[in-house]
């Protein structure tokens, strides 16, 4: 079984030790220790939150090479809804495709399209389960992981659907062998044009089918100046346009939601908000809801780390493309639907198994909790851990000693120094303050 892939990862000389990105972990994955953070792979669902937080930019969002392209003989862009906001208003999004095109692809399928298509698929599905509601959205994968990882119960709950990605790569490939006989499929390289890392460890490691569709995943980072250039010299774009307003309004936090059927949605973004969701949708209070948007990034796509422009701006720019586009430029087709439902279905991720046998996981559990009632209970995160209670897990693991907290330390210090003194004589011992209390 091959290693799973993480895309945000640690560049140790960056790193000063700081204590801030363990703080906003979703998961509790990071610890410091001896001046540097370390991150957990096994916790970690790659959201990005340390990426954001980290002052020292020494959490790197990792993505493909543009190079990579040179591996297929024919190639296809998929851009992103949120790269057309990334851009003044003065290059249209027939702009930004046609510069693609420039860039070296042979062809361009937007993603806004395979969100038109999930949003159908979507619609009808809800019709079909309305005993499941509320149904969780399955777009982005950082959510998704969290779902393994620390809410397994609301597993059921999610969209049995693929992702905008992963649709609009199938049927990219698909059109572009029907449209060019004689070319195989094999021949074809698809490149998502990404807002976050998230999508990076999603190919990698798909989570609704066994192979990704997509060949490779650029940050929007690496194209934008490339693209800019393009576009600053192109003088008419080509009309290569499928999606209307309804898929490109998916790049904001409520675009995916606001575009079904149903009004009864919740949208949430930044994944600590999303958090709190799913703790009030686990203990049961929210049944009056039929569908969760749910992104890890603030803004949702529009703020992901992989982006250039701020978000505000680019929020404003999306509400100005809604003037001049079309809510749908080409309805849905049934075969577009096709091949949408989940291959796979995502499983629990036990990430907080202390032993393997079963009998000793009891017993350091009980030892956890031991120790967690011997800790100040402050979660200052100056022992190098989030919380006190993930300093007991990581001592029972091995990985950390009760001393790493500096309020123990202290207690332990004055402990000591007060056995010097009373062995020098400078300070008389509890047997003789007792001894003198009886006499």
């Amino acid at each position: 079984m091959a290693a799973y892939y993480h895309s945000i990862v640690l560049d140790e000389k960056l790193c000063m030790g700081c204590t801030n990105c363990i703080k906003r972990c979703p998961t509790e994955a990071i610890r410091v220790h001896d001046g540097k953070a370390r991150i957990f792979n096994e916790k970690c669902i790659d959201c990005g939150e340390c990426v954001r937080t980290c002052p020292y930019h020494a959490k790197v969002a990792q993505t493909d090479s543009l190079d990579i392209m040179a591996n297929y003989k024919y190639t296809i862009a998929l851009p992103a809804p949120t790269l057309y906001m990334q851009y003044d208003l003065k290059f249209t999004r027939q702009h930004v495709v046609t510069a693609l095109k420039m860039l070296g692809f042979d062809a361009v399928y937007e993603v806004a399209r395979g969100a038109e298509i999930v949003t159908a698929v979507t619609d009808q599905y809800m019709e079909e389960h309305r005993e499941n509601l509320p149904l969780i959205s399955s777009a982005c994968p950082a959510v998704v992981r969290l779902l393994q990882a620390r809410f397994p119960s609301l597993l059921p709950r999610l969209l049995p659907i693929k992702s905008p990605m992963e649709i609009s790569a199938m049927n990219a490939r698909k059109e572009f062998c029907q449209q060019n006989p004689g070319v195989k499929s094999s021949e074809v390289g698809v490149f998502f044009i990404s807002p976050c890392a998230a999508k990076m460890t999603g190919v990698r490691n798909p989570i609704e089918l066994k192979k990704s569709n997509v060949n490779g995943v650029f940050s929007i980072k690496s194209v934008y100046f490339k693209l800019l250039k393009q576009m600053s010299k192109l003088k008419e774009p080509e009309d290569l346009l499928k999606a209307g307003y309804k898929g490109v309004r998916w790049a904001s936090i409520g675009g995916e939601a606001r575009a079904l059927k149903t009004q009864n949605v919740l949208s949430v973004d930044g994944i600590q908000n999303v958090v709190r969701i799913f703790e009030q949708l686990e203990d049961d209070k929210l049944d009056d809801v039929d569908f969760i948007e749910a992104c890890a990034c603030t803004g949702g796509c529009l703020g992901g780390p992989l982006t250039v422009e701020n978000l505000y701006v680019a929020r404003n720019r999306q509400r100005q493309h809604r003037d001049t586009t079309p809510t749908i430029l080409e309805p849905v087709a049934p075969e577009e639907m096709e091949n949408c439902m989940f291959e796979t279905y995502p499983q629990y991720l036990d990430v907080t198994t202390l032993d393997a046998d079963r009998t000793e996981a009891i017993k350091k559990l009980r030892r956890m909790n031991e120790i967690c009632e011997e800790l100040p209970k402050l979660d200052c995160g100056a022992c190098g851990a989030p919380s006190c209670r993930a300093l007991s897990e990581d001592i029972v693991r091995g990985k950390a000693n009760v001393t790493d907290c500096v309020f123990v330390l202290r207690q332990k210090v004055r402990d000591l120094a007060r056995e010097m003194m009373i062995l020098e004589g400078l300070m008389p011992s509890d047997s003789s303050k007792e001894k003198e209390n009886e006499e």
